[in-house]
């Protein structure tokens, strides 16, 4: 009978113990986007930050644009891969075509508000040369969004016509920029939010203003010269708190060739971007992207994050990821789904050995307005058979949400007919 009486308030101390070392980890996260550089613009330029933090991790080539001519194919615009990033999804869920950003699906959580519901009491932050990716892309105090908050916030500047009269060579957006990272280096040694976002535009206006220029140019240098503002700032925290950051830099699509001054569609440079990481354990997806099938993406970017901040990500959600994630162990890449008569023929490339794979099949989308659809387990094999076949000549037509689970990650597709 004295461990029944005891083992209640046993298990209470071992989850308050547990709940206060998950509040309390020293895993932080930062990502900031620079707007609008191509990967073959930026390697013409000198970037000695940029290269320093890819030492202690990594760089690679990536892409925006979801899949050319499919039903993820994606608008090369800000504000839509912007969206991409903090959902890790592309356009043809999260629903923001443009940068008038008129309805996005609020249905398909940023990484802010899952991070929010998941770890209520650390902080997150933004610093933004764009107000818009606050209150409307992260909205914040929308219903929608369950009144998302950020504990730190540093936009809204471009409003601000008395300290940044707004000139016609866009040097007002420049001095905000340097006025956003000046706050979210001197933020981070202060407060340390848990997970940040940092954003700046003025490499972007110089592109659509000279093109592939001098301008543009000098602007990618400055924001270098930014980066390690950044970074000293990061290095301080870990060298003097202890703590484990994790800070991911990449743009948000490329420049349309070849004058550069324009995006927008699919071209090969327009979709061109990179990713600059510190991260620890990048796997092979990450590190032998030029070898692979495809290179990552930047819907890869979040579910990485996640994985840092031991993000668990409810299934419904999780389900609906386009995102690989960068670093650790992963089952999967490269899945590819066709519907030939009644079947749907699936591949993958294995990336670890072991375990098995469950294929899910949904024929609705309820996620899209709030609900929740009815996954099928249509078959479970070995993650190292690489393909499979599902036969769907008893379903409804039209429609099919495919995940295919592995027991490091899961990929999921759709085929709409």
């Amino acid at each position: 009978m004295l461990l029944k009486k005891t083992s209640v308030p046993l298990l209470i101390a071992l989850f308050l113990i547990n709940s206060a070392f998950a509040q309390n980890s020293k895993n932080k996260a930062l990502f900031v986007i620079v707007d609008g550089i191509s990967y073959e613009q930026l390697k013409k330029v000198p970037t000695p930050n940029l290269d320093a933090i890819a030492k202690v991790g990594g760089m690679t080539r990536a892409y925006v644009g979801g899949e050319k001519n499919a039903y993820s194919q994606t608008p090369t615009i800000s504000a839509v891969g912007y969206n991409s990033l903090l959902t890790g999804t592309w356009v043809n869920k999260h629903n923001v075509w443009d940068n008038d950003i008129k309805e996005p699906n609020y249905h398909y959580y940023t990484i802010f508000r899952l991070f929010r519901e998941a770890y209520p009491a650390k902080k997150t932050a933004v610093y933004s040369t764009w107000l818009d990716n606050r209150t409307k892309l992260i909205g914040t105090d929308l219903p929608q969004t369950g009144m998302m908050k950020m504990d730190y916030f540093f936009d809204g500047f471009e409003t601000d016509t008395i300290n940044f009269p707004h000139d016609k060579n866009a040097q007002y957006i420049s001095k905000i920029d340097g006025k956003v990272v000046d706050e979210a280096a001197a933020n981070i040694r202060s407060d340390a939010p848990d997970l940040s976002w940092v954003y700046l535009e003025f490499t972007d206006d110089m592109g659509h203003r000279y093109g592939n220029s001098q301008q543009f140019s000098d602007a990618i240098k400055r924001m270098d010269l930014q980066m390690g503002q950044l970074w000293e700032a990061v290095k301080e925290r870990q060298d003097k708190h202890g703590e484990n950051w994790q800070v991911f830099i990449t743009t948000d699509h490329g420049r349309a060739e070849p004058s550069g001054k324009g995006h927008g569609g699919q071209s090969d440079a327009e979709r061109s971007t990179w990713i600059v990481t510190n991260a620890k354990g990048l796997n092979n997806y990450f590190t032998k992207s030029a070898q692979n099938k495809t290179i990552p993406a930047i819907v890869d970017i979040m579910p990485t994050m996640a994985r840092h901040l031991d993000l668990k990500i409810p299934k419904e959600q999780y389900f609906e990821l386009d995102g690989t994630p960068l670093t650790g162990k992963i089952s999967i890449t490269d899945l590819t789904v066709k519907k030939e008569a009644d079947n749907i023929n699936l591949s993958w490339t294995p990336q670890e050995k072991d375990g098995e794979v469950k294929i899910w099949l949904s024929t609705t989308n309820k996620f899209k307005t709030g609900g929740n659809d009815r996954y099928m387990l249509m078959k479970q094999l070995p993650v190292m058979d690489g393909k499979a076949t599902l036969d769907v000549s008893k379903l409804p037509k039209g429609f099919y949400k495919i995940v295919v689970e592995g027991k490091y990650n899961a990929a999921s597709r759709w085929i709409v007919e």
